[in-house]
């Protein structure tokens, strides 16, 4: 049996920890005006800030193709790979899930012959960022630690179940151009400080309130883990192009919860575009 684990550029892995835990991963496309790039190929993080930072309209995104799929399960197949386990971007905002569905389909017409030694599992994360991407590293060291496809998917299916994302965005000029909130609203928000929560949760992306100012985006992050985090369980902490914010929000959740993030991630560009890049977030498997 030889399990590979496998994702797209939206999960926000880094790339020494794609490398590390073999995790393979297909960009998106990012089209910003007339210029297309491939997640984490053509394009840093820290380039597409600037853009963000710059561009009167935000950039759109290009969901992976099913001929990019059949092309990809074919490279594992002849591999020799069994069993691909691929966990996607949340169907309800991106026809990712639903392309590489169809991929699946098209490649075992093309290949019966691969039916019977090659099997594909294809999870709809319902999430976005490490909402999916923490699962997914899990996921990869269970692998490692040889597990079986059924005890890996189980977990995966169960962290969807219980996962939690919780990002802030600082400044309100992407929210307010993805439509997330009015511009109207985000005027008054920026003038006034307030910054929305925005919470990931069951393929749904919502604003159950607002924060005033830095640190009370701070406290409410911190407090979330504090009091919603199953102990023991696995959290990251998430940040932008804001170093100084982000830095006193690492040392709250350092002086103040026991036990230590997993993983500091940045955002990518996918969750960028709605968030912008000067956020900070928390992803933690809820204790519900």
């Amino acid at each position: 049996m030889k399990i590979q684990i496998s994702t797209d550029s939206t999960a926000d892995i880094s790339k020494d920890l794609q490398k590390e835990l073999d995790i393979s991963v297909l960009p998106l496309t990012i089209i910003c005006g007339d210029k297309e790039y491939k997640d984490g190929l053509d394009i840093t993080t820290e380039s597409f800030y600037k853009i963000l930072e710059d561009c009167d309209n935000l950039p759109s995104t290009s969901a992976i193709t099913p001929f990019d799929y059949i092309e990809y399960y074919k490279k594992f197949w002849e591999q020799g790979v069994t069993d691909l386990i691929h966990i996607s971007i949340n169907s309800k905002g991106s026809s990712t899930y639903q392309n590489a569905v169809i991929g699946k389909n098209s490649f075992f017409a093309e290949h019966p012959e691969a039916k019977s030694e090659f099997n594909i599992t294809i999870i709809d994360s319902l999430n976005y960022s490490h909402g999916y991407g923490l699962g997914v590293i899990e996921a990869a060291k269970m692998v490692k630690n040889g597990k079986t496809v059924d005890e890996i998917t189980d977990f995966i299916n169960d962290w969807i179940e219980h996962v939690k994302v919780v990002f802030i965005p600082l400044d309100l000029k992407c929210v307010k151009k993805s439509g997330r909130i009015s511009a109207a609203a985000a005027f008054m928000g920026d003038a006034i400080g307030l910054k929305p929560v925005i919470v990931f949760s069951n393929g749904e992306a919502v604003i159950p309130t607002k924060v005033r100012g830095e640190q009370k985006a701070i406290d409410f992050l911190v407090e979330s883990v504090k009091n919603e985090r199953k102990t023991g369980t696995p959290f990251s902490l998430a940040f932008a192009n804001n170093f100084d914010v982000y830095n006193k929000f690492k040392e709250k959740v350092f002086s103040e919860i026991d036990e230590k993030p997993m993983l500091e991630f940045t955002l990518g560009c996918i969750i960028s575009v709605n968030t912008g890049p000067n956020a900070i977030g928390v992803v933690y498997y809820e204790d519900k």
